[in-house]
Order: structure tokens, then C-alpha cells, then sequence
């Protein structure tokens, strides 16, 4: 095991061996993986927000052959449709999680049919070039990202603490290794604004939140988590990243790879009652890589994010009828 793990190390260290199929590949075989088949979800239920392609569609599916009923959500009418179709779930919404209305009216919508929920996959997102501002005031990587997430937890808490055993999977990225927490970074200028960077800071705000979580729901069987899916060649990369996708073709991971540790997530005995950490290929990893990115006054902004959050979702974190 000893030789494993340095194995695994290698990798860890390379970046690309680590995020492409090479560290997909590698770590099945050094760890001997249990197959998803195997991992079962009969009489679970499941959302998976951002389900009509990519990861988010990949993942529902799978899901839904492990036994789950699976209720998928995406902002276009006619793609949610086809996709349920397509898959087979049990259900689907249409919601866009850049409003924070629209994911109140969902969960709302959500809690009025059914009686717990076991897994939620918050994957809902997208790296966008273009500064834009919601109705509600913030920046739309902030309020896909962020603030929906932390509302739709928030909201479907009292289903998720009824379950056996809850499981939320945040579906982040590696890009957070590039930016350390920063609240006020949130919220950019028309002027400051690099869509990328809104991007890598929103998944650092999203690890760190599901670390919050953990402490707010730690007398509870809810877990939250991150996982970090490796570089896949999804819709999303090649829109938003075409370069970048277009010269790793090669190297990036299927969507079904990049998947993988979310279904295991959601369905392995081994990862109960874990919570609070960040996973790539089915193992913790560390959440920091470079030093810059550690502040001194870490508590102070994890304290502020939270804080922001509440702020900014108190006004439709009102209880919603539960069925």
C-alpha cells in the first residue's frame, strides 16, 4: 500500500497526470476499485441540478441504473424533458439557479412532493466570459455558484436531516488551487472582471462552505462534500475553455470518468459519515496546493462567506412546506 500511495503521490504532484484520464486509469487500477454497478440506491431519492448534459447528465444516469429515483433540474424546458426521457429518471424541474426566487420555487416545489431526500449533486454552473449582474444584485458566478447552494442546503435541509444517511455532493473544481478565499473578490467590477478567475473563486467558496456545513449540521446524518471531477470533455469545457479543450483532447477524462466520484459519493458504505473534504478520484486530497492561497485571517473570511450568504439569501430562507 506503501508503493501505492506513492505512486498515487507522483501523480498527485504532476497536475495533468493527476487531472487527465492517465489519473483516472492509474488510480482504478492501484486501488482496485469497487464497480458502480455494484454500489445500489434502491429506494433512494436524488436531485441533480444541472442534469441535461456533461457531468450533471452522466451522473443522473447513473444514479438512476444504481436504483435511485433520480429528479433532475436544468434551466431549459425542452433539454430537462428530453434528458429525463432519455435517462430514464423519475422526474424533472426546471429551475435557474442564478435566481435565488427560482431555487426557492423549486425546493418549495420539491418539498411539497416528497418526504426526504437523500442525495443532492449540486453541479448547476458554468464559467462565463461575459460580467453580467442578476436581477436580485449579484454577479451570476456568484449566484449560480454560491448562493443558490448554499439556499437550496438551506432549504432542503429538514428532508435531507430525515434521511438515514443524507449525502451533499458540491461538484467543484481544481481551478480553486489557483485562488485563496476572498469575499470581497465575490463580488467583482464590470472593470475587474475575468470570468475565470470568478469561476476558481466560487469553487474555493465552495469547498470552503461545504466545510462550514459540516460544523452547522454536525449533530445531524447529513454530509457534505466536495469533489473536484478532473479535467472531462464536457459541453461546458469546450464552450467555455475551447483552447484549452481543444489541445488536451487527447488526455481529457470521459463524462462518465469525470462522474465517477460523484455516483461514489453518493452510493459507497465507506464514505458515511465523512464530510468536509474535497475529493478527486475517490480519495480526501488536500484543499491547498500553493501557499499564497492559505490567508492568516482564514477564520475571519470563513466567518464573512458565511455571513454573506445569510445575507443574501435571508429573505427566501423562509421554511418551505415539507409533503
Amino acid at each position: 500500500m506503501r508503493a501505492v500511495r506513492a505512486v498515487d503521490a507522483v501523480l498527485e504532484a504532476s497536475v495533468v497526470g493527476s487531472f487527465t484520464r492517465v489519473g483516472y486509469d492509474a488510480r482504478r487500477r492501484l486501488y482496485d476499485w469497487t464497480p458502480l454497478e455494484k454500489l445500489h440506491l434502491d429506494g433512494k431519492t436524488a436531485i441533480v441540478t444541472g442534469a441535461t448534459s456533461g457531468l450533471g447528465r452522466t451522473a443522473a444516469a447513473l444514479l438512476t441504473d444504481q436504483g435511485a429515483r433520480v429528479c433532475i433540474v436544468g434551466r431549459d424546458p425542452e433539454r430537462t424533458e428530453r434528458a429525463r426521457a432519455e435517462i430514464s429518471a423519475a422526474q424533472s424541474e426546471v429551475a435557474d439557479f442564478s435566481s435565488l426566487a427560482a431555487t426557492r420555487a423549486f425546493a418549495a416545489r420539491f418539498a411539497a412532493t416528497h418526504d426526504r431526500l437523500d442525495i443532492l449533486v449540486l453541479n448547476a454552473g458554468a464559467l462565463t466570459h461575459e460580467f453580467t449582474v442578476t436581477p436580485e444584485g449579484y454577479e451570476l458566478t456568484l449566484a449560480t455558484h454560491v448562493l443558490s447552494q448554499f439556499l437550496l442546503i438551506a432549504l432542503l435541509r429538514p428532508l435531507l436531516e430525515v434521511a438515514p444517511s443524507a449525502r451533499v455532493i458540491s461538484v467543484a473544481s481544481g481551478g480553486m488551487y489557483l485562488e485563496r478565499l476572498d469575499v470581497d473578490a465575490l463580488q467583482p467590477s464590470k472593470e475587474s472582471y475575468d470570468g475565470v478567475k470568478a469561476y476558481a473563486r466560487a469553487k474555493r467558496a465552495q469547498v470552503v462552505l461545504a466545510e462550514e456545513w459540516t460544523r452547522e449540521l454536525a449533530n445531524t446524518n447529513v454530509t457534505v462534500n466536495t469533489m473536484h471531477p478532473g479535467w472531462s470533455d464536457t459541453p461546458g469545457l469546450r464552450t467555455a475553455l475551447p483552447g484549452f479543450s481543444r489541445n488536451l483532447s487527447p488526455l481529457l477524462r470521459t463524462p462518465r470518468q469525470g462522474a465517477d466520484t460523484i455516483v461514489w459519493l453518493a452510493a459507497a458504505p465507506e464514505v458515511e459519515r465523512q464530510s468536509g473534504l474535497f475529493f478527486l478520484d475517490r480519495r480526501a486530497r488536500p484543499t491547498h496546493r500553493r501557499p499564497g492561497t492559505r490567508r492568516l485571517d482564514e477564520a475571519r473570511e470563513r466567518a464573512r462567506l458565511w455571513s454573506l450568504c445569510q445575507n443574501a439569501t435571508d429573505s427566501f430562507r423562509g421554511r418551505v412546506r415539507v409533503s
